[in-house]
């Protein structure tokens, strides 16, 4: 199978192209850096950079191709996310039309809001707050909308928190080094929300999205949920110790964390308080119903995984 990525050198693209390689595939890397660390005589390399490149350079990249997995996107750079999240997609959407058959969209399940309690569904209307969510949104209707015109079929896949030892995002290890220390303490009543997913998790959900018919046309949400005291019980679990028993009611802990405006440094602010006292839920039954999703790493051995990392990154640093 003749397959393109974007976002390929990125945490999880290039987890996808590893898997990729792997089964065979020839895989058509479209990316800004010249080089990675994946190297097969079935990869090929294309610099481009989506924002900037034009549709006639991307339509000769896109020529012939079965999938293409759009996993390029901007976490944290507000200001360019508008114009890779929604421009390039609508550029690179233009440039794919009748030429590949398959577009696989990845996307967050951020499309649907800061939902705060209860079971989040593909069907539960998206409600996007934040630069990196409302652009999101509007590059999954893109898609959409051109699948919709026949250019290509289509997926979306909606992923939760996306995990894995080489992360960039040092919340997680934030949270170990805390537990490590003795001081992570609970809010509010018990059954709080951890909705996490590994990254091999999300490569396995990609490529079924890719290579299963039943998937086109459809949209799919993909965590591994627990409650968040079963969560931390993997972490300590992991590092020999005891499972935290301190708790904090919940009023309290938002009148400390008004500290945060005071204090900078003061690390209850009002965004963790929400993080740890949030109890909604993304259902997975689509995809493991209509695709036959199974998780590959299991959301305790994804934390031995991190565990193990973050006391490498300890061993370093000393």
């Amino acid at each position: 199978m003749l397959v393109a990525v974007t976002g390929g050198t990125g945490f999880i693209g290039k987890k996808l192209v590893t898997r990729l390689v792997g089964q065979g595939d020839t895989v058509r890397l479209l990316t800004r850096r010249s080089t990675t660390s994946e190297k097969s005589s079935l990869l090929e390399m294309h610099e481009c950079d989506l924002v900037a490149v034009g549709v006639n350079e991307l339509s000769s990249m896109l020529e012939g191709v079965d999938v293409l997995y759009h996993c390029a996107g901007q976490l944290t750079n507000t200001s360019v996310m508008r114009e890779l999240h929604v421009n390039a997609t609508r550029k690179l959407a233009e440039a794919a039309s009748g030429r590949i058959k398959h577009w696989v969209q990845l996307s967050s399940v951020g499309v649907y809001g800061p939902v705060s309690e209860g079971s989040v569904t593909e069907e539960t209307p998206l409600s996007p707050v934040g630069d990196y969510e409302i652009t999101k949104t509007e590059s999954d209707r893109i898609v959409v909308e051109a699948a919709n015109r026949g250019a290509f079929s289509y997926s979306i896949l909606r992923p939760s928190n996306v995990f894995g030892a080489d992360m960039s995002n040092q919340s997680l290890f934030g949270m170990v080094d805390m537990i490590n220390k003795g001081l992570f303490f609970f809010i509010g009543k018990p059954g709080a929300s951890a909705n996490y997913i590994h990254v091999d998790n999300v490569v396995e959900g990609l490529i079924r999205c890719g290579t299963i018919p039943a998937a086109k046309g459809r949209v799919y949400n993909l965590s591994d949920y627990c409650d968040l005291e079963l969560f931390v019980s993997y972490i300590c679990r992991a590092l020999g110790k005891d499972s935290p028993q301190l708790r904090l009611p919940l009023q309290p802990a938002r009148w400390l964390a008004k500290l945060a405006a005071i204090v900078p440094v003061f690390p209850l602010t009002a965004s963790r308080v929400n993080a740890l006292t949030n109890r909604s839920r993304y259902s997975t039954l689509r995809i493991e119903k209509e695709l036959g999703y199974v998780a590959t790493v299991t959301l305790e051995a994804g934390m031995q995984e991190m565990v193990a990392a973050w006391k490498m990154t300890r061993q370093h640093a000393s």
